[in-house]
């Protein structure tokens, strides 16, 4: 039997408030990015709450929290990047609407944001993200590979919703489970590099750190 969750009066009028995938995104927008100025954090959804900020990993579990309270799946993916050259992972919460699937993210940036629900497999939401992921400095692709939608559930005996520690088992266990590739290695090697001007866009952020 599942565990009654038990969210505070607060947090639930919140929660009722954000009852579409589009609500959940506009309200993380609102939220400022966590740049983790006194170090890595790995927040619940009560914290980012409390808190009032949220990185990427942060942004999906609230996310992935909220789309539960309203009945469906908490579920989230890695979107794994290169590491020659190094870029960040993200992470995204995934939802299923009209029979497609769509995606929350919390980002900084101008891109590798929300998707509507226009998805018919999760190959094609991955790849909806890919000629947007690229270094800045030097335009170069980098998305690699992708892992299934995960179950936030699995870490229920973290109480990963409401917990006041920092959760960074979960990242750390998404970045172990299978990643499925997007690319062979005759198409990485013939990558064309984003354009200058797609290069200037992508250094838009939402907020100054």
């Amino acid at each position: 039997m599942k565990k009654r969750i038990e969210y505070t009066k607060e947090e639930i009028k919140i929660f009722k408030k954000l009852n579409s995938p589009a609500k959940i995104q506009d309200f993380l927008n609102s939220l400022p990015f966590n740049f983790e100025e006194k170090g890595d954090t790995c927040m619940s959804p009560r914290e980012v709450l409390k808190v009032g900020k949220a990185h990427c990993m942060e942004g999906a579990m609230f996310a992935g929290a909220v789309l539960e309270f309203h009945g469906e799946k908490p579920l989230v993916m890695d979107l794994r990047s290169s590491t020659k050259p190094f870029d960040f992972d993200h992470i995204i919460a995934v939802y299923k609407k009209f029979g497609c699937y769509g995606a929350i993210s919390k980002t900084n940036h101008a891109v590798l944001r929300y998707r509507e629900p226009v998805y018919k497999t999760i190959r094609e939401l991955v790849l909806s993200y890919f000629h947007e992921y690229f270094l800045n400095s030097n335009g170069q692709k980098t998305l690699r590979e992708y892992t299934k939608p995960f179950d936030l559930n699995f870490f229920n005996t973290l109480e990963w919703r409401t917990s006041d520690k920092n959760l960074f088992e979960i990242p750390s266990h998404l970045d172990d489970v299978k990643h499925y590739p997007i690319l062979n290695s005759q198409q990485i090697k013939h990558l064309r590099k984003a354009d200058p001007i797609e290069i200037e866009a992508g250094k838009i952020v939402e907020y100054k750190k």
